[in-house]
């Protein structure tokens, strides 16, 4: 690291190396560049991302995996950009997908189809041709219907498609509802208690191998206890469809393990952590174990800068407006989440912390990403950072308002490189097309 960080972290976070943003001579930087030197250059708003946060963040996982067969398969929804799809593949990461399009970002990154595997709820048969055309590690299949036309696709290509079966465990991952993926009423996954009967329908079916299981319970989970009582299950449930005479060599484990979005609560369990808890509860089988880290990996790997625009004085409370926006940014308003928000210059030591409500321009009232934070004194013109935002911030960006798609720049040293232009306004308009009658 470059620095000490002008907020102390805790001793797990520096365990865990929480991120290479860090004050140094009084300004933030991003590894060895200045945050301001970015901006200049960029404008704002723009994500800014990490290289060695980000296979920093991998390496932990990849570590905490050693004592056994292992792929870490990056969660690619959580930011999907090809130099962080590639920065991680080279570092041997493998990759989670959820579409067609997913998939096509990981080949063009590079990875390997054997390195990819297939999750969602939705997969179409062309998805499905893609995949078995490309090549595949795995589907993780979430229903019968899905299982069935699995089936059907591999039989017309003449080739076998490897699965696991998501189950579904009824357990609380005690997160948001939201985000939260293995209790009875989730749409993921079938009922653990129907397991038997879906994999013995799977190993009657043509074209489909059997490989192993597969579990998500959901994300930002900030504690170890909901993982141990799913992974018991499936425990037991790999003891009983052994017996039942399939071979169960992998036990896909999903991801979830959460971060810290602000640095005065206590963070949450370590990478390795987890995986000895993977070892403790699933090691004895003898399975390849996978999982799949997405938020753990990215999120503090990026941050987005914005800048001042006006401080605006209501009744009662002054406003600071950004040039950032819930189009962005949409995670405050969609989850109620909470991001730290920094001055890109550091702050004296006793400077006057008065309470801001952090808004964007857009035309919502639900554009507001913070409500009476407390930040040190601001004006027009000053930049800001928030913190924790290389997960679900790029990647749900939109152009609401017309206004432009964030770009994203990422670092490496001393290094940066814009790897998401900022398309002009002409370039928005060129993507419609008129109907002939106009």
């Amino acid at each position: 690291m470059i620095a000490a960080p002008a907020l102390s972290a805790a001793p797990k976070e520096a365990e865990a190396g929480l991120d290479h943003f860090l004050y140094r001579d009084g300004q933030l930087y991003a590894e060895d560049v200045p945050v301001a030197e970015i901006a200049a250059t960029v404008g704002t708003p723009f994500y800014l991302y990490s290289t060695a946060t980000l296979l920093r963040h991998f390496q932990l996982f990849d570590e905490a995996l050693a004592w056994g067969p292992h792929l870490v398969c990056y969660a690619m929804k959580a930011a999907s950009n090809q130099a962080i799809l590639r920065t991680l593949a080279e570092a041997g990461a493998g990759m989670d997908v959820v579409s067609g399009g997913e998939y096509a970002r990981a080949k063009a990154a590079g990875v390997p189809g054997e390195r990819i595997v297939f999750s969602g709820v939705g997969k179409t048969r062309e998805e499905i041709r893609m995949a078995l055309e490309g090549g595949i590690r795995q589907f993780n299949v979430e229903s019968e219907p899905e299982m069935r036309v699995i089936s059907e696709v591999a039989v017309s290509l003449g080739v076998e498609a490897p699965i696991t079966v998501r189950v579904n465990p009824d357990v609380d991952a005690r997160t948001h509802a939201k985000i939260a993926t293995g209790k009875s009423e989730n749409k993921f996954g079938i009922p653990i208690s129907r397991a038997r009967e879906v994999y013995a329908e799977a190993a009657a079916l043509p074209g489909l191998k059997v490989v192993g299981i597969d579990v998500h319970i959901g994300s930002q989970l900030t504690d170890l206890e909901p993982f141990a009582l799913a992974y018991r299950k499936v425990a037991e449930l790999t003891e009983v469809l052994r017996g039942d005479g399939h071979e169960i060599t992998r036990l896909d484990l999903g991801g979830g393990l959460g971060i810290p979005y602000t640095r005065s609560n206590e963070a949450p369990p370590l990478p390795v952590e987890y995986g000895a808890l993977i070892e403790r509860e699933l090691g004895h089988l003898g399975c390849e174990i996978e999982i799949e880290p997405g938020r753990l990996i990215a999120g503090n790997a990026g941050v987005l800068v914005s800048e001042v625009i006006y401080v605006k004085q209501g009744e009662g409370r002054d406003f600071l407006i950004l040039d950032a926006a819930m189009n962005d940014l949409i995670r405050p308003a969609m989850y109620d989440a909470h991001h730290d928000i920094v001055p890109v210059v550091e702050p004296e030591a006793g400077a006057e912390q008065v309470p801001y409500d952090v808004v964007g321009p857009v035309c919502e009232s639900g554009d507001t990403f913070a409500r009476g934070r407390t930040m040190p004194t601001l004006s027009a013109g000053d930049r800001v950072v928030f913190r924790s935002a290389g997960a679900y911030g790029a990647v749900m960006s939109s152009e609401y308002n017309t206004r432009a798609l964030t770009p994203e720049v990422m670092v490496k040293d001393d290094q940066f490189a814009v790897i998401r232009p900022r398309p002009s306004f002409d370039d928005m308009i060129k993507r419609d097309t008129l109907p002939e009658w106009l």
